[in-house]
């Protein structure tokens, strides 16, 4: 039997997190000018989706690999830090790339291709930054306190969020132009990016210098220290589910292989490669249903806040600014002004966190905080003032308060027991990476069935919401 882990001070519980706001800056800067910087570069709207499926992509396949590989890490440093300094470190190299695609005097093509690789390794730094934090409460954090630990990471993210999405409207009212040539960003979002860099490096280097983990007999005091390559068990589950399951032997033929490759090559790093893949199958046919029903809800939310990020840009330039050229003055102030709507949505979303806690139950909580969202998105087309779309991103952001925190306490609190903690978080990222991709991968064509106007997409992503509202009834609360 572990022992009950300790109450941490707020304090304490402020640190282990404090990285986050940084690491949301990021976050909030790429998520609001991504769209803006790729149609200044020339893309089609209907091709805009396209370039958002590298980031979840990259956030698939990097988050289980950090946390499956911190879950086996022990260093004089702790077992997640690592990780989450070296993704800091890339992710500021890769700010200072991004929004310059188009001032290297490429060819548009070139350039986007430009963009897109860059676009690609900040996501992959950014996730390899974020990961560690969700890691560090899980681990550190007992759970009468895991939902006040989330929701300090929810409040961070949040009013990091509002930094960084500020930044393009606050350079430009400093007089940092807005309007560059043809094919290039202006210098206002450079420079957004500039400081949303150097503040994410040194929030980092904040939470190094201020957290301690705990040492592995530490650690297993207070957790299940289990055999981290739990190899036995997979070998006794692979044998006994090829005998018995004639539907499941595709997919078991990758465990066949593995061992095939063993007796012929010796442990090697292939070999290792894929008892890797092997242990996170493992893994997902052993997670509780709480993992899978969230899951579901999930999937609705990220696809409906992937349409959000994708077409909100070319969405109020089109309802309030009259303009779909992408190199005008007026669709660049648009631009700036989706970051002021993200940082209301942010605010909203800090506000409604708050509240949050009031909910006796935390699912009606959940499922009315999706369907508000789902409301403010289909407002969106309808309001024709800059200001009156305030209120729209205000409910948009009840739902995003309850996306950021309610997840990972539900799963977190059925995965007690389980142990490879890091790898499950790791691997429940893909309910927010998956549906991103599936959703960026179809957005074309959903904005063809919609009229090609980027507005009604708004209309889609509220519908999601409201399936997600729905979904979270199917979830079974597990109690702290």
């Amino acid at each position: 039997m572990n022992k009950q882990k300790p109450d941490m001070k707020f304090w304490g519980l402020w640190n282990l997190s404090f990285g986050f706001f940084g690491v949301q800056i990021a976050y909030a800067l790429q998520s609001a000018n991504v769209s803006r910087i790729f149609a200044t570069l020339g893309a089609d709207p209907h091709s805009l989706s396209y370039f958002w499926v590298l980031p979840p992509l990259m956030g698939i396949i990097v988050q289980p690999i950090v946390g499956t590989l911190s879950d086996r890490t022990w260093t004089r440093f702790g077992r997640r830090i690592p990780y989450l300094f070296i993704g800091a470190a890339l992710a500021v190299l890769v700010m200072c790339l991004l929004p310059n695609a188009g001032s290297f005097g490429l060819a548009v093509g070139a350039a986007m291709i430009f963009g897109l690789i860059a676009l690609m390794f900040l996501d992959t730094s950014l996730n390899m930054a974020m990961q560690p934090f969700k890691m560090l409460v899980g681990d550190m954090v007992n759970e009468k306190q895991k939902a006040k630990a989330y929701s300090i990471q929810s409040f961070l993210c949040n009013a990091g969020s509002v930094v960084g999405f500020i930044f393009p409207f606050l350079f430009t009212w400093l007089g940092i132009q807005n309007v560059a040539a043809v094919g290039e960003v202006p210098d206002s979002v450079k420079w957004s990016f500039y400081m949303g860099a150097a503040i994410l490096i040194l929030c980092v280097i904040y939470t190094v210098a201020k957290v301690r983990e705990w040492k592995p007999r530490e650690y297993a005091e207070y957790n299940e220290l289990t055999n981290d390559d739990f190899e036995d068990d997979i070998k006794a589950w692979y044998e006994q589910k090829w005998q018995n399951s004639s539907l499941l032997k595709l997919l078991l033929l990758r465990f066949k292989f593995t061992y095939w490759l063993e007796n012929m090559m010796g442990n090697n790093w292939i070999v290792k490669y894929f008892k890797f893949l092997n242990s996170w199958v493992y893994l997902l046919f052993h997670a509780p249903s709480t993992f899978w029903k969230v899951g579901l809800v999930q999937f609705f939310c990220w696809a409906g806040m992937l349409y959000m990020w994708n077409y909100t840009p070319g969405a109020i330039a089109e309802i309030v600014w009259n303009t779909t050229d992408a190199s005008s003055a007026a669709f660049q102030e648009a631009g700036n002004w989706v970051g002021i709507l993200y940082a209301v949505q942010a605010m909203g979303s800090v506000v409604w966190a708050a509240l949050l806690p009031s909910f006796k139950n935390t699912k009606v909580a959940y499922s009315v905080s999706l369907a508000i969202g789902g409301i403010g998105f289909a407002m969106v087309p309808f309001l024709h003032n800059p200001y009156t779309q305030f209120i729209a991103f205000l409910l948009i952001g009840c739902a995003w308060a309850a996306m950021l925190a309610m997840p990972f306490t539900f799963v977190t609190n059925a995965l007690q027991g389980y142990g490879h903690m890091g790898a499950y978080l790791g691997l429940f990222n893909g309910t927010i990476c998956l549906p991103q991709i599936i959703a960026a991968l179809l957005g074309g064509i959903v904005l063809y069935l919609v009229g090609s106007h980027q507005s009604t997409m708004m209309i889609v992503a509220g519908v999601l919401f409201l399936c997600g509202a729905l979904a979270v009834t199917f979830i079974k609360a597990e109690k702290a």
